[in-house]
C-alpha cells in the first residue's frame, strides 16, 4: 500500500490517477475564474498573445530588422510565425515556473485541511496554463496559414515533442511551491531567473545568430532546447535527434521525481510556517 505522503513515483501515479476528477474540476475553476467579471472573457486568451505578438514583431523584426532569412516582407511574415511558436512553448513553461513560489502561499487555507491533496496545486496550473497553451497555439495555426502557409505535417507530433518540458515544468512546480513556502525570496529570484531564460533561448533569434564561442552556452539552455525542437515541428518540418530528445526526457522525468520527493518530504512544515 503506498502511503499518503511518500515521495515515491508509484505515489505520485496513485495521486494522478485518483485525483484525476479533482484536477479537471480545479483546473476549470482556475481558468474560468481568471475571467471572471471580465469584459470580453475568454476572449483574452487570443487577444493577449496577438497583442504581445505585435509589440515583438515590431521590435525585433521592424526596429532591429531581425529576420529568420533574407530580407522583404514576406520574411517579416515568417519572423512573427516563427517568434508566435517560440514565444507559446515558452510561456507555457514560464505561466507555472513563475506562479511556482507563491503557490502554496496563496492556498494556504488547503494548507490546513488534512484531506486536501496540495501536490495537486502544481499539476492544476499547468492544466490551465496547457489551456492557454493550447489557445495560443490555435491562434498560431490559423496566423501561420495566412501568412507562410499551413504547418507541415511534422506539427502534429508537438505533443510527444513537447513530453519533457511539460513533465520537467511540473517538477519545477513541485520544487519551487515547496521551497517559496520557506524561502519567500524564491519568487524574486525566479522570476529574474525566467527573464534571463527568455533572452538566452533562440526566440528571438536563430541559434546561427549567435557567435559560435556562444553557442554552447546557448544550448546548455534546456528551456531553449524544447522551445528549438518545438519549433522545428511546428514551422521547419524537421524532427529532433533521437538521442537529444531521450537525454531531455530522462533528465525531465529524473526531475519530476526530485521536485515530488522534495515536496513530500517538506509538506509536514507548511502548516507551521504559515
Amino acid at each position: 500500500m503506498v502511503e499518503p505522503h511518500s515521495g515515491a513515483p508509484t505515489a505520485l501515479v496513485a495521486t494522478l490517477v485518483r485525483n484525476r476528477g479533482l484536477i479537471r474540476q480545479l483546473a476549470w475553476q482556475e481558468i474560468a475564474g481568471r475571467y471572471r467579471a471580465s469584459v470580453l472573457g475568454v476572449a483574452w486568451m487570443a487577444i493577449t498573445p496577438l497583442l504581445m505578438l505585435a509589440v515583438y514583431t515590431f521590435a525585433f523584426a521592424v526596429v532591429f530588422q531581425s529576420r529568420w532569412g533574407g530580407g522583404g516582407d514576406t520574411d517579416k511574415a515568417k519572423f512573427a510565425v516563427v517568434l508566435f511558436a517560440g514565444l507559446a512553448v515558452f510561456n507555457l513553461f514560464a505561466e507555472c515556473v513563475n506562479r511556482a513560489p507563491g503557490l502554496i502561499v496563496a492556498n494556504a487555507n488547503y494548507v490546513k485541511r488534512v484531506v486536501f491533496p496540495l501536490e495537486l496545486l502544481p499539476v492544476i496550473t499547468l492544466c490551465g496554463a496547457l489551456f492557454h497553451f493550447l489557445a495560443s497555439l490555435l491562434v498560431w495555426v490559423v496566423a501561420s496559414w495566412l501568412l507562410i502557409g499551413p504547418p507541415p505535417l511534422t506539427a502534429l507530433l508537438l505533443p510527444v515533442v513537447l513530453l519533457p518540458l511539460l513533465i520537467g515544468t511540473l517538477g519545477l512546480g513541485w520544487l519551487l511551491s515547496a521551497l517559496g513556502v520557506y524561502l519567500r525570496d524564491v519568487g524574486q529570484m525566479v522570476g529574474v531567473v525566467v527573464t534571463g531564460l527568455l533572452f538566452l533561448s533562440p526566440i528571438f533569434y536563430p541559434i546561427d545568430a549567435v557567435p559560435e564561442s556562444m553557442r554552447s552556452l546557448i544550448r546548455l539552455n534546456p528551456v531553449g532546447y524544447m522551445v528549438d525542437v518545438a519549433r522545428g515541428v511546428l514551422v521547419f518540418g524537421t524532427l529532433p535527434d533521437p538521442v537529444g530528445y531521450l537525454v531531455a526526457l530522462s533528465s525531465s522525468v529524473l526531475l519530476a521525481w526530485v521536485g515530488f520527493w522534495w515536496f513530500q518530504n517538506t509538506r509536514k512544515g507548511f502548516a507551521d510556517v504559515l
